[in-house]
């Protein structure tokens, strides 16, 4: 059966433009609506708004657009009925031979605004009528449905029920959260692209009564793809990091869950600036969150830069509608309150055969003991604050050098991670990229570096760290202390004149 209309009404737009484009080149008619329709007209493609097709415009905010005899006579009427034909005839009621729907996105957003009504009826009404008409809930599907109509011009009876029983699926599923969340209950897993690779699935809980304060799960995603599980992960990290710098403009920038750029800054757009500059390789499609609401020049900052998703405090109407034009993927996230100091709350990690459970990292109070011959200088105590509150976010082994890149504003110089000991992640990783930030610059290193305040997250083992970081020409150092071999390092700085604080606390992330 020759597919001649299409009706394309997607939240996702993953795979929309390519599914679009190949039916267009099949002569088929595409109808569509609001956003997903001006997706299409910006990618060159034509289009009939459904409001046009229908004779009767969007109403009540967009409740009532697709809910009407020109579209549901459309994908209902049997082509082989005859009576079901003459009555579509008189009544001018065109057939709809595919419809690609996908639901507004309840589960990871609920609430009443976000209950889709019109999309699951499309859906059960094309998944009905399947024996006429092709239900595309998943761009999953789209390539080799798009592939079988340029080859075969059709699809098999076969394929077309089982995209109908995918279809009834997705409804029951999507209906069973709504009951869920209207009784208060739990609400069920939410699927997810994929996990931490694509072989992997992957779902999402919400937690019921979602927390007070801003998070993932109640954030709206105003643009963007959908998330994927290391999407939800490095979001998490990232809004975790960004939490404890409420108080002032401050973005974090995550990779792989570690900070790899984090500033404090007079704005929001020096801020997130001074971040990317922290390590502009590694940015490249990160996450990033920010502490206050994104305004234009915060969202330029981002212009030519790949960025997966970035999470605000909220979008301003000109910066929102720049980052839509700069990116259909990146995904915009609006936490929808201020962000404010992390509460206390247990963390929960699934091993095999037993679940592992402690409190946040949070709040734990520090000692300030200045244990060397030189002194500790109160002038650098703030931005060894932000160097302890960014390094405890970065995987063990950790090693962050901090630096005032403007009077009074803190930003990551060099970082390392996750290192198996801890002089490598000071000396290959945190040095070496600290370097090459002045070297960018053009900066001069022996001054820069020593005035910045090299933060670990544990104590050092040996004073073989003292000694790389004062061959780098570092001259403060804030670490944990306890080790055995304290009094070794401590006489390690005492010799390269450096001055050392001991705060008592570990910071260890695993």
């Amino acid at each position: 059966m020759k597919i001649r209309r299409a009706l394309l009404s997607v939240s996702d737009k993953t795979g929309l433009l390519e599914l679009a484009r190949g039916l267009a080149a099949l002569g088929v008619e595409l109808l569509s609506t609001g956003g997903t329709a001006a997706a299409l007209r910006a990618a060159g493609l034509p289009v009939t708004d459904v409001s046009a097709h229908t004779g009767h415009p969007e109403i009540l905010d967009g409740r009532v657009k697709t809910l009407h005899p020109r579209i549901h006579g459309g994908i209902l009427q049997r082509r082989d009925n005859p009576a079901d034909q003459e009555t579509c005839r008189q009544l001018d009621l065109p057939p709809i031979d595919l419809v690609c729907v996908n639901l507004y996105p309840f589960e990871s957003n609920p609430g009443i605004e976000t209950m889709d009504i019109g999309g699951p009826a499309m859906i059960r009404s094309a998944a009905k009528n399947h024996a006429d008409v092709i239900i595309l809930t998943d761009p999953t599907d789209y390539p080799h449905v798009l592939a079988d109509l340029q080859a075969k011009g059709d699809l098999p009876h076969a394929a077309r029920q089982a995209l109908a029983q995918k279809a009834f699926a997705r409804t029951a599923a999507y209906d069973t959260a709504i009951a869920a969340w209207l009784a208060g209950q739990p609400a069920p897993e939410v699927p997810l692209r994929y996990g931490e690779n694509p072989h992997q699935t992957a779902s999402f809980r919400p937690a019921v009564p979602p927390p007070a304060e801003a998070n993932l799960a109640t954030a709206r995603i105003l643009h963007g793809k959908e998330m994927s599980y290391n999407n939800y992960v490095d979001a998490d990290a990232a809004l975790e990091a960004v939490r404890e710098l409420h108080a002032t403009p401050a973005a974090v920038i995550i990779k792989h869950t570690n900070p790899c750029g984090a500033a404090t800054g007079i704005t929001l757009a020096a801020a997130l600036a001074a971040a990317w500059e922290g390590d502009a390789v590694s940015s490249f499609g990160s996450v990033i969150a920010v502490t206050r609401p994104v305004d234009l020049a915060t969202a330029q900052v981002l212009k030519g830069r790949f960025v997966e998703a970035l999470i605000a405090p909220d979008f301003a109407p000109d910066a929102l509608a720049f980052l839509q034009a700069k990116s259909k993927d990146i995904r915009l996230i609006s936490l929808g309150q201020p962000l404010a100091a992390p509460l206390p709350r247990q963390l929960v990690r699934h091993i095999n055969g037993g679940t592992l459970t402690q409190s946040a990292d949070l709040g734990a109070t520090e000692q300030w003991n200045n244990v060397t011959k030189a002194l500790f200088p109160d002038r650098l105590r703030a931005l060894a604050q932000f160097g302890i509150t960014v390094c405890k976010h970065i995987k063990s082994n950790a090693i962050l050098l901090a630096w005032e890149y403007a009077p009074g504003q803190a930003a990551i110089l060099g970082m390392g991670a996750g290192q198996p000991n801890r002089v490598d992640a000071l000396r290959k990783l945190a040095v070496e990229k600290a370097r090459e930030n002045i070297a960018l610059r053009g900066l001069d290193a022996a001054a820069v570096l020593a005035d910045t305040v090299l933060v670990s997250d544990a104590f050092f083992p040996f004073p073989d760290n003292i000694e790389a970081a004062a061959a780098a020409g570092v001259r403060h150092i804030v670490a944990p202390g306890g080790s055995k071999r304290d009094a070794d390092c401590i006489a390690a700085c005492d010799q390269h004149g450096i001055a050392m604080i001991f705060t008592g606390c570990r910071h260890f992330r695993h």
